[in-house]
Order: C-alpha cells, then structure tokens, then sequence
C-alpha cells in the first residue's frame, strides 16, 4: 500500500478510548541475538504523537519479541506512560512466582505467546504458565497462523483463565467464514472466555485497503456474535512491515463498518479494554 500523509479519524473516538496492542522499541535496550527492530521510530515520545492525532487515552504496551524475557523496556515505557499505560510481558519459565507479583504491580495484565518467527515461549509452556498467572488476574495473548486455529482451539478451550487472539486471528487468504479454521475461533468466543483483537487486517487480507473487505467480514461477524469481548488496537509500528505502512486513522475508522452501531463502538474500545486490562473508570 502507498504510504499516504496521515490523517485523523473520521469516527467518533470516545473519551477512555483504548489501543490494546503496540509496541515500543527504545535505542539503547539489547535485542535478543538475531532479533530485528521496528523499520520506523518507535519510542513513547513517538507513540504519544500519534495517540494525540488518534484521540486515544489509554494504551497497552505488549513487549516486542525482539527483547525477549527482558522486559525492561517495556516497563520504562509503561512506568513513563502512567495510570493510562498497562502491558503484555513475555516471562521466562524459570521465573519465580514472585515475579509475576512484581510484575503485576508495575501493570503487567497477561502473558504474550508470539507463536510466529523469534517468538521465545512455545506451545510446551502454555498449561504450566495459564496455571502460574491466573492467581494475578492476567490472560495469555496468542498470535499463531490461523491456519492453526482448529488445530489449537481444543487446547485453548481447557486453559484456566481468559485468552486473547491477536489480529482478528491472523487468517492467511483466500479466507470465508465457512473455513474450518475460522468456525473454531467463533466457537472458542461462544465459550466466553477468549477475546479477541481487531487489529492489523492487513495481515493476509487479499482484498487490501482500505477496506480489507475479505478479513473485515470475520470481524464483522465477530463483533456480532460477542461484542462484549471485543477490542480494538492499531499494532503500531507496525514491526512485520518494512515500508508502506497503514495510515492508523483509516484502521480506527474500520470500526464504523464492522460495528456500525456507536454504542457498540464504546464497548470496544473503552469498557471492554477497562474490563480486560484493569483500567479505572474514563475521566
């Protein structure tokens, strides 16, 4: 897609409004051997230029895979960002319970399983660290090809606290909603304990911008189903993508097609993430 001057949306963006999934990388922070950084500056200082042109309150800073079980930068990130920050942090099994206290009292709110290239915790780890953060109230986050989600949905269904599934499931195209692997998302939500993301449509969308008419319809359908477990969130910066990346107003503003209704639109992307993350009340 052609990089275009940024614009702001046209949607109404509600007071309390939530990005629940970006990323900061900050220079001077090691990356994991091998690891690779944002193509475009990432730090809070950057961020906060476009959740001012956005009009977005609160945030949910998920830690990169490039830093691995150091989340050190995330939590500077967050502790800069204050009461409006919370964060997704990715720990070492061999951590002590402890530090999953500790973490918990910085904002951290769950535990990301990136399932994709780099990512540091695989599928072996899953039961073990779902039974180790329940007790502090966090979720795990998953981000897998969805052309795994039928395979992994029997799994998902068992784990003892909620689950989120980033990026509308990352489907790779041509995807319908008859697709086995789709049908098993929507009966993980009917189970009421996975939430999902509507995020970065560009992830295997055929049909492209600005519509991403193919992935849109899923979430279309799954903002229909479970709107009280819904989210929303830019996935800014984008860190996948090289060049041509996505204008985050034209994806906020998405949200008028696959939830036409402002009422449910608030849902999204205020008191669902207020539910889901900890945050307080909207001032």
């Amino acid at each position: 897609m052609a990089q275009q001057e940024p614009s702001r949306p046209r949607i109404a963006v509600p007071r309390g409004a939530c990005d629940c999934h970006m990323h900061i990388y900050t220079p001077g922070y090691a990356l994991r051997p091998g690891a690779s950084t944002s193509s475009q500056p990432a730090t809070l200082a950057d961020y906060r230029k476009l959740q001012q042109r956005l009009g977005l309150t609160r945030t949910v800073i998920v830690q990169p895979s490039a830093y691995g079980f150091d989340n050190s930068c995330t939590l500077a990130a967050m502790a800069e960002a204050g009461a409006n920050a919370r964060g997704i942090a990715i720990v070492d099994p061999a951590a002590p319970d402890d530090e999953f206290a500790r973490l918990t009292k910085l904002g951290m709110r769950g535990l990301r399983y990136h399932m994709l290239r780099g990512g540091p915790l695989g599928w072996d780890t899953v039961e073990t660290m779902a039974v180790r953060v329940a007790p502090h109230g966090w979720h795990l986050q998953f981000q897998f090809e969805g052309s795994e989600m039928a395979a992994h949905a029997p799994r998902l269904a068992k784990l003892p606290c909620d689950f989120v599934i980033d990026h509308i499931g990352r489907y790779t195209a041509p995807i319908t909603l008859e697709n086995e692997n789709v049908r098993a998302l929507f009966r993980l939500v009917d189970r009421g304990r996975c939430w999902v993301k509507l995020s970065a449509p560009y992830h295997g969308s055929r049909a492209g911008p600005p519509h991403y008419a193919d992935i849109g319809a899923i979430a279309m359908a799954l903002v229909k189903q479970a709107p009280e477990r819904m989210v929303w969130a830019s996935n800014w910066p984008h860190p996948s993508l090289k060049k041509d990346f996505p204008d985050e107003s034209v994806l906020l503003d998405l949200l008028a097609e696959w939830a036409p209704d402002a009422a449910t639109r608030v849902k999204i992307l205020v008191a669902n993430p207020a539910r889901l993350y900890g945050f307080g009340a909207a001032e």
